[in-house]
């Protein structure tokens, strides 16, 4: 067990964490509080918030942490859920815009009712927290670091809105670092490839043989394996740290060095169905 607001490279921070219920916001949860932040774990699961609250506060001695029930896509709570961060916590230094969802569609089958929902919760999820974040971030020289995806760098197929959505991230971090830094905020995006979470293991499931799919992931990586959320974790706490003062604008590829291959290298190893 650690101790917590009193340690580590985020100090005594106050960080939002969206999409905290699981996977990579869970562990940057985990792993701010363990370098000193208090953190609000905000998810659209009120269970899978709490159950990282729980995790946190078994971990890391002392840290000061709460879960808040969220749905990024509805900017009035959004709105509750950065004046709940502001008045718990007395101030907001962090905020990772996190929560995403992922549906496998065409560009030929999906539907607008599905595009406006994957779009509305991954791109207006982050512009909305943003926005409302502002005030409070502007107090204390903060710092926005986004979810994106190597996705948002490449396509796929049967991913068009998943697709648009971290593209479009990519714009949206790079717009609003020109016009936050003279308030000296910083904004920053990752791109991570494949990790180690529900909605990958639901990607597997989709294959049919999960076990195969997984095993075909795994050998598509030249490091031989998907990424661990811990691993993607840590690049968020760096942003988010002083030790990252002069990086804005930037979006930060981590992705076990897969979108380095060529294709052709690609290929002998792509059979998964």
């Amino acid at each position: 067990m650690s101790a917590g607001n009193d340690s580590g490279v985020l100090g005594e921070k106050v960080a939002i964490v969206t999409g905290a219920g699981s996977g990579i916001g869970r562990a940057t949860a985990l792993e701010m509080a363990r370098n000193g932040a208090s953190v609000c774990v905000a998810d659209i699961s009120e269970e899978k918030a709490k159950e990282t609250v729980d995790l946190i506060r078994k971990e890391v001695r002392g840290c000061e942490v709460e879960p808040f029930k969220v749905d990024v896509s509805s900017e009035d709570e959004v709105q509750m859920l950065i004046s709940f961060a502001a008045v718990r916590f007395g101030r907001i230094d962090i905020l990772f815009n996190n929560a995403g969802i992922y549906e496998w569609f065409s560009i030929e089958d999906i539907s607008t009712e599905t595009w406006d929902r994957i779009l509305n919760t991954n791109l207006g999820g982050a512009f909305y927290c943003t926005k409302n974040s502002i005030p409070h971030l502007i107090k204390t020289r903060g710092v926005i670091v986004n979810t994106s995806s190597a996705l948002g760098l490449q396509g796929s197929t049967e991913s068009v809105a998943y697709c648009a959505s971290k593209s479009a991230i990519i714009g949206l971090t790079r717009a609003s670092a020109m016009d936050l830094a003279k308030y000296g905020i910083r904004v920053n995006c990752i791109a991570p490839g494949s990790v180690e979470t529900s909605m990958v293991e639901r990607d597997f499931a989709h294959f049919g043989d999960a076990e195969k799919a997984r095993k075909a992931y795994n050998e598509l990586y030249p490091m031989g394996r998907i990424a661990k959320p811990e691993e993607i974790a840590k690049l968020v706490v760096f942003l988010a740290s002083d030790a990252a003062s002069f990086i804005t604008g930037a979006t930060h590829v981590i992705d076990g060095g897969i979108s380095a291959q060529w294709a052709e290298g690609l290929a002998p190893k792509i059979n998964v169905r």
